[in-house]
């Protein structure tokens, strides 16, 4: 069995499907895998951006909801079946508190319901998920309804760590909070220097940094010494990739053998990008990745280079 998943507690309601556990021998490296990432289904915002009221513009999803199923149908078509399918947060537009927020929750979580069972869903986070200024209550309100905002778990060998960025983004309401992910974090690097895992893969909203580690802070990454503190913890630790969100557009970088990679959205598009998913192939030696439009991984599913690099046994 590959990883132990914590099922939803009704699952008409759909209340939480993430990977919560793992069986011990997925501590072990049993050759290359994949995974896909998606990010910012965000319902709600393509009509918001189009009207120009991203605060009280996203009282319809239709869009949303055609390319949010339209993934799901290429996720599940897809063979060998991918180890498990991420959301890099911005699930929907809806702030904390917003009037549409729960009806937008409510239709995304019947779409991801007919996810194919044997692909674990993943959840993240995102700034709209808890909020720009995150609060105890919108971080418990998340967890209820999408899981822990931060965790690991293991496939394969590899450690995965998802971290509620926002923390690091602005904590000024809730600093107790981020100051208990920053412990969880050290102690779950010392795990996997333990364990000896092949690789670690970070998975958050908001990038470190858009194309450059030492580029200007603006709202799409982190704050430059927030930042740097965090590639150089990163950097020692051995992590080999951050997958996130939140730019809405393709883009990325490295720094001292970390590579920063920033998706593009299932929903709204904000640049000349299409809607797409990221697979994400994990072999023995390095991480590769690329970016699909919906169209074209519906249609032809992966490329055969992918297919030959899982086909290769280590």
């Amino acid at each position: 069995m590959d990883l132990k998943i914590e099922p939803p507690s009704q699952k008409d309601a759909f209340d939480v499907i993430h990977i919560k556990a793992i069986t011990y021998d997925e501590y072990e490296w049993k050759g290359p895998f994949y995974f896909i990432q998606g990010a910012d289904p965000q319902f709600g915002l393509i009509k918001a951006w189009a009207v120009g009221d991203t605060n009280n513009g996203d009282d319809e999803w239709k869009e949303e909801i055609k390319l949010t199923e339209q993934a799901v149908q290429a996720v599940n078509k897809l063979n060998p079946k991918p180890k498990f399918f991420v959301l890099c947060g911005d699930l929907i537009h809806g702030m904390p508190g917003s009037q549409w927020r729960k009806d937008q929750e409510r239709d995304l979580k019947n779409i991801l319901k007919n996810t194919d069972q044997d692909i674990p869903l993943v959840f993240v986070s995102g700034n709209h998920d808890i909020g720009n200024t995150p609060t105890r209550e919108t971080i418990d309100n998340y967890c209820k309804s999408w899981g822990d905002d931060y965790f690991s778990f293991w496939v394969g060998g590899v450690f995965f760590l998802v971290l509620n960025s926002q923390l690091y983004f602005d904590s000024s309401k809730c600093p107790e909070l981020k100051q208990a992910q920053d412990v969880w974090l050290n102690e779950q690097l010392a795990v996997a220097e333990k364990h000896k895992c092949k690789h670690i893969i970070v998975f958050q909203h908001i990038p470190l940094f858009l194309r450059e580690p030492d580029e200007d802070h603006d709202y799409f990454n982190l704050e430059k010494s927030v930042r740097q503190g965090i590639m150089e913890k990163f950097h020692k630790a051995g992590i080999k990739a951050v997958f996130s969100g939140h730019y809405h557009r393709n883009a990325g970088g490295s720094y001292r053998g970390l590579e920063m990679v920033v998706t593009s959205a299932i929903g709204c598009q904000l640049g000349e990008d299409t809607h797409g998913l990221r697979v994400v192939v994990v072999t023995d030696e390095k991480i590769v990745h690329r970016y699909y439009s919906l169209d074209e991984l519906s249609s032809q599913g992966m490329e055969k280079e992918l297919l030959d690099m899982l086909a290769k046994q280590n």
